[in-house]
């Protein structure tokens, strides 16, 4: 049997201690002189209720108090007006909507209506009859759950009959279900962030919070507590100011509005699209498109509107307006410093100060620019170059010695030899066409040039012819040549490319 009721005077003693004064269970059992385990059973009842103190006005009666209590949501109750719980359950998702004000409002037009209780028991029997994806409360704007189907739709190449498959990338807004879908051929980095650019220029406006799968392309090592996020993601992140909060490993209910998502597209998408033969993405991207409206305009069940229709109601309105400019796709990489004061990104390289020679620093190229990052300090930028091997070099990150030599180009070079002689100019030449990048060559030419404050403009003339003549393309070799005096010996009459008589060296005429 039961235990008896406590006088109404004794509860509202134990809710004024309960709410008002904030004392423990055990506490307001000695206070009121009664058992722990029957306080236990009253502040169970007391929570149920979420009352709150002061009482509201219409709880000074006792009777209502305790019908609020002590409500048997099994035993039979008077015909009341019904609430419109489809109404109810879409207002729940604004923000700072609660159950208590609606009750309120509800009870303004039906006075007669249900008490908090009842209303509270009736809405959670109607929520449990909607889908898991439907029963979850998502804030308007809030947050955009986003994967991939796994399923996916063939698209034949017309030349070879070559298949290839695309899958769904689909996204949805958590309050209204709206949906985006896109086929796409891979889950990679710049199809992966492409998506998400495309999916809030479709939306209009950005969420707060992206909610992915732990793909790769997002999430670099995934973690219950402290996820790491992909460089590139977290760029995009930030140009949109977006938190990104990626499900749990193997817990799909916390993408359970983007499951139920993918479920439909693949229903509503693939299943309709699968007698017809696709011969491009951008075929099937045509064909998808009027299937992802209509889905959207289709009228759900149990709230009897549209994913469309809440989408202008809820998520529309709350939905951040999007930046001046789109995100601009970056790559990061980590490069050391070479000795030449050079970082390599693509098979480009691009100039930092010397002085971080050996060093290891961040890089992020978008598809104009290449940064050079210590620390998330910017050091230099470069314009992006597409030409590999090449150098892309800034004055003033070079040593003094290194900008005297910058300051010549080959046709300089050339000129300045000419007028030492033709032939120092057709050595210098030769000394830069043999080499794969001028400038290699500029030191060398440099050395034959200054040799002017040591000799001669004739011997140096003479040399270089000599130089030519051999095919020593150096200055060590000119060099050679004037400290041996090898320059006054007359080759005029010999071809070029004797080589002197030997025993070991034997003409052509030994091989007939």
């Amino acid at each position: 049997m039961a235990a008896a009721r406590l006088p109404m005077r004794k509860i509202r003693e134990i809710i004024r201690l309960k709410l008002q004064v904030g004392l423990s269970g055990r506490q307001i059992a000695k206070s009121c002189n009664l058992s722990p385990g029957t306080i236990s059973g009253y502040l169970g009842r007391i929570s149920a209720a979420k009352l709150s103190w002061p009482l509201p006005p219409e709880l000074d009666d006792d009777e209502a108090l305790n019908r609020l209590l002590f409500y048997d949501p099994h035993k039979p109750v008077a015909a009341r007006p019904e609430p419109n719980w489809p109404y109810i359950h879409q207002q729940l998702r604004q923000k700072n909507v609660t159950k208590q004000l609606l009750w309120q409002e509800y009870k303004e037009q039906h006075p007669d209506g249900l008490q908090y209780s009842q209303f509270c028991q009736k809405y959670m029997g109607f929520a449990a009859r909607l889908s898991v994806t439907m029963r979850q409360t998502h804030r308007a704007g809030e947050k955009l759950f986003i994967d991939f189907s796994g399923d996916g739709i063939d698209i034949v190449d017309p030349v070879t009959g070559e298949c290839r498959k695309a899958r769904l990338f689909v996204a949805v807004l958590g309050a209204s279900s709206y949906t985006y879908v896109e086929p796409v051929f891979s889950e990679d980095l710049p199809t992966w962030l492409g998506c998400h650019v495309r999916t809030l220029e479709f939306l209009g406006g950005v969420p707060e919070i992206f909610v992915p799968d732990n793909l790769k392309s997002g999430v670099t090592r995934p973690d219950y507590y402290d996820p790491d996020i992909n460089r590139s993601y977290a760029d995009l992140a930030a140009h949109y100011e977006v938190v990104v909060l990626p499900a749990r490993v193997r817990k799909p209910r916390d993408k359970a509005k983007v499951e139920q998502a993918v479920l439909l597209a693949e229903r509503w998408i693939l299943a309709v699209l699968r007698h017809r033969t696709f011969h491009s993405l951008g075929e099937l991207r045509e064909a998808v498109r009027p299937l992802v409206a209509g889905l959207n305009d289709r009228p759900m069940r149990r709230l009897g509107k549209s994913r469309r229709q809440l989408f202008e109601e809820l998520d529309k309105p709350a939905l951040r307006p999007l930046p001046a400019r789109p995100y601009e796709f970056s790559q990061w990489a980590k490069a050391r410093v070479h000795v030449d004061y050079h970082v390599e990104f693509d098979r480009h390289f691009y100039s930092v100060p010397y002085q971080l020679v050996g060093e290891r620093l961040d890089i992020r190229a978008t598809e104009s620019t290449v940064e050079v990052l210590r620390g998330g300090t910017r050091l230099t930028s470069h314009l992006r170059s597409y030409e590999r091997g090449k150098h892309t070099t800034k004055k003033d990150h070079m040593p003094k010695a290194h900008r005297d030599y910058a300051e010549w180009d080959p046709p300089r070079l050339i000129k300045w030899a000419a007028t030492v002689g033709p032939s120092t100019a057709a050595l210098v030449e030769e000394i830069m066409r043999r080499r794969k990048h001028a400038e290699h060559g500029f030191r060398s030419c440099l050395g034959i040039l200054r040799l002017t404050k040591t000799y001669p403009v004739e011997r140096i003339e003479r040399a270089c012819a000599r130089a030519v003549k051999y095919r020593t393309y150096t200055c060590r070799s000119v060099t050679a040549i004037l400290r041996n005096n090898l320059d006054g010996e007359d080759t005029a009459h010999e071809p070029a490319g004797t080589l002197p008589a030997h025993g070991n060296v034997r003409g052509a005429g030994y091989y007939h």
